[in-house]
């Protein structure tokens, strides 16, 4: 393992469509850490969330708003705001109408990863 890595967000490839992520795990030389920039378009609702076996996450919002569905209550989100998730709690993202952009930092994970998609029901 090297001293230390430096990667710019920008320069890793991200999907298409209204939520896109750039992941760096890869690119950053750890065994322990991930960080993930998320980019949700104005108004972007997920339909599906996801959880995790063992990953323990951060979520930080760093510009817009928007909303996150923990199992079945919604946490108004704002820039700078700060959440942790446990493993096994279930999260989902609504964007608010100027999009929602995030930087997530993930723990150690197993082999091939353990995230899971899970099914999801905003309250109205």
């Amino acid at each position: 393992m090297s001293a230390y890595t430096k990667i710019n967000f920008m320069d890793i490839e991200a999907g298409e469509g209204p939520s896109q992520g750039r992941f760096s795990r890869k690119y950053i030389d750890s065994k322990d850490l991930g960080v993930t920039y998320w980019k949700f378009a104005p108004n972007f609702k997920a339909e599906k969330g996801h959880k995790h076996s063992v990953q323990e996450e951060v979520y930080v919002v760093i510009a817009g708003s928007g909303r996150m569905l923990l199992n079945d209550k919604v946490e108004d989100l704002k820039q700078w705001d700060v959440v942790r998730v446990a493993p096994e709690t279930t999260r989902a993202f609504e964007a608010g109408p100027d999009g929602l952009e995030l930087i997530i930092a993930g723990g150690p994970k197993p082999e091939g990863g353990d995230g899971e998609r899970a099914q999801i029901t905003w309250p109205v």
